[in-house]
């Protein structure tokens, strides 16, 4: 099996070496998963921007699935202000990248951008340890 990687041990807390095995294909598309994390300004209408988002993603075909919520639970030390969570699925790369490009995209931009004070991003192939029941 020539095109596949398979990834070194990793150590997880402190616990001992515990051995991962990761296989890839080469070539093999993998679903691009962006997760944000947004801190609005005070003052912003914020369900104006969620529904914003929410017609956002209606209008592009290739984002394959939104998710958002509320922080609810944290204790505001482990959040640092950050209130609202977003996880978009899209098939590949390639689909978030046409996604980003997309006139409605960057339309929502401006209305993005006036309404946060800081966000994350992180964009991450997921790997599955435990499948939905």
């Amino acid at each position: 099996m020539a095109d596949q990687w398979v990834s070194p041990p990793m150590q997880i807390g402190t616990s001992p070496y515990i051995e991962m095995q990761i296989l890839s294909h080469k070539g093999e598309t993998k679903e691009s998963k962006p997760f944000t994390s947004w801190l609005f300004k005070e003052g912003v209408a914020v369900q104006d921007v969620l529904n914003g988002m929410e017609k956002l993603v209606s209008e592009v075909d290739v984002v394959k699935s939104f998710e958002w919520g509320q922080d609810i639970e944290s204790h505001e030390m482990l959040r640092q202000g950050f209130t609202h969570a977003f996880l978009m699925t899209f098939d590949k790369k390639e689909d978030y990248t046409a996604f980003t490009s997309h006139p409605s995209h960057i339309e929502f931009s401006a209305t993005f951008v006036a309404a946060i004070d800081k966000f994350v991003v992180l964009d991450f192939p997921s790997v599955v340890a435990k499948s939905p029941a």
